[in-house]
């Protein structure tokens, strides 16, 4: 990987709980449609800062990191996918919410995304007033999780896996699991209620919204990937078949 394509930034600050200062980088190489969200996040009270390529996105991570990441998957040199790993990748900026803007329709683009650590997705062409309820929907699960940490949501404990929401720490055995913020609340939504079965609708209107345009197969890609990182404890996510799924009890 080249240099431009690393992130190396120090630990992540606590998002800010006011809408009017959430800071939001829009990273979208149109020059017209970059202005067009600029002015409509700016207008709703938004720090926007911009960028036309990826790398130059991450260059704009280095210096500071956002509050959330407005991701065009089309750009020049590395890609919105690419970019999305890279920054999913790395610790520091694994919790910060990524909203994809894509003219690609086709699932298996906004799959990819979703199987990356994407948060929600808006495809071209799109009104403000729908790229401004996603931003929104988006933001206000991320003070949702702030106000659960103060609020002092419980620390789970279940065979060697321990789920800390207070550090958003997930560990199995001695070793930490990176996951992103969608995959920590789905996991936290099912363990916390083991031999409840949840589905597919009940777990997206719980991670992303009443409203938000997500399927069914996202849930089953987040399912898929969260079993994988967690290894042998993640058999305990079981399918309940024309159901949805449910943590062992």
């Amino acid at each position: 990987m080249s240099e431009a394509m690393s992130v190396s930034v120090k630990a992540r600050k606590k998002p800010n709980t006011s809408q009017a200062r959430a800071r939001v980088l829009v990273v979208e190489d149109e020059q017209d449609l970059q202005e067009l969200m600029r002015f409509n996040l700016e207008r709703e009270g938004y720090a926007v800062t911009c960028a036309d390529s990826g790398e130059k996105a991450l260059r704009q991570v280095k210096s500071e990191i956002p509050d959330l990441i407005l991701l065009d998957l089309m750009l020049p040199g590395a890609d919105g996918l690419e970019i999305c790993r890279t920054l999913k990748a790395a610790p520091a900026t694994a919790a910060v919410p990524i909203l994809m803007v894509t003219a690609k329709s086709e699932e298996a683009d906004i799959v990819t995304g979703l199987e990356l650590g994407a948060d929600d997705y808006v495809v071209k062409p799109f009104s403000p007033r729908v790229l401004l309820a996603r931003v929104k929907a988006v933001w206000r699960r991320q003070n949702s999780e702030a106000r659960a940490e103060t609020a002092g949501e419980e620390t789970l404990e279940i065979r060697d896996m321990v789920i800390r929401p207070d550090r958003h720490e997930v560990r199995v055995g001695q070793q930490p699991v990176e996951l992103t913020a969608t995959e920590f609340r789905l996991l936290y939504m099912l363990a916390s209620r083991p031999g409840r079965v949840f589905t597919r609708q009940q777990i997206i209107e719980a991670i992303h919204g009443k409203f938000a345009a997500v399927t069914d197969r996202s849930v089953d890609v987040q399912v898929v990937m969260l079993r994988r990182k967690l290894g042998e404890i993640g058999d305990d996510i079981q399918t309940v078949r024309g159901v949805g799924y449910r943590f062992k009890d």
